[in-house]
């Protein structure tokens, strides 16, 4: 049976890259320990438009776990203390108990700005993933699904790396703001199949060369960034990505 609780929510006010930003603090009551993080949020805008005052702006779209657009802090997690494998937006409010102070930021990186209040800007995987370029695909009539040989293990592996939805937790949680675990996942999910092997040492050169460019920190495996990814996406992606880099440093 569902129980409503109460509680007091902080939650960061910012106006852009440039404002120093501050803590909101608002209380909430007889909120259904059914309710979805986000959609307490909503809640929350809407007594915040009744009281005449802005309402917060966050990062949100699906809502399913699958886009990553929901980015935020909670009580000191990304995401918050989900499940195993969970985004914000599949956070309930029976993770809570009555009269706890809840508390909200962004994604803290120098490579994700805040746009506004939480709401960041992830432009930068989007320009890691150009700097990726394309694969090499013969176009024509489609072939037969085992024209290529692919053990099922390294398959299985290849979809694992490519369901990262990119939605920056790993950089939130490294205490370095490193996107290793976002690029070697997008690297692995391509290095471990044959069709991404023909780009495959010009596309990790320029991919890793990109996120440095783009003020992304080095890796120091204390792995926070698989402790919180709600993917479930492994360091050991970044060995790989270290392997495909050496090996592409070894052929030039």
């Amino acid at each position: 049976m569902a129980r409503n609780i109460s509680f007091t929510i902080k939650f960061w006010r910012q106006n852009g890259p440039k404002d120093q930003g501050h803590f909101d603090t608002h209380e909430m009551h007889d909120i259904p320990d059914d309710t979805s993080f986000l959609e307490m949020l909503d809640i929350l805008n809407e007594e915040l438009i009744n009281e005449g005052k802005e309402p917060f702006v966050f990062d949100h779209d699906c809502r399913e776990g699958i886009c990553g657009m929901c980015s935020l802090y909670i009580n000191g997690t990304p995401h918050g203390r989900t499940e195993r494998g969970a985004t914000t937006c599949q956070l309930y409010m029976r993770r809570f108990n009555d009269g706890d102070v809840i508390t909200v930021e962004p994604w803290r990186s120098a490579a994700f700005p805040v746009i506004k209040d939480c709401m960041v800007d992830r432009y930068a995987f989007d320009k890691i993933i150009q700097a990726g370029g394309y694969t090499t695909i013969r176009t024509g009539q489609a072939q037969d699904a085992n024209a290529i040989l692919i053990p099922k293990e390294d398959a299985d592996e290849a979809m694992d790396c490519a369901t990262c939805i990119g939605c920056g937790a790993c950089v939130a949680a490294c205490k370095n703001g490193s996107a290793m675990l976002f690029v070697s996942s997008k690297v692995s999910q391509l290095a471990l199949l044959p069709q991404g092997k023909i780009e495959a040492a010009r596309r990790v050169k320029n991919m890793i060369a990109k996120m440095d460019e783009l003020g992304f920190g080095n890796c120091t495996n204390t792995r926070a960034c698989e402790a919180v990814c709600p993917k479930n996406e492994t360091i050991a992606n970044i060995a790989r990505l270290n392997r495909e880099m050496i090996k592409a440093k070894l052929a030039d």
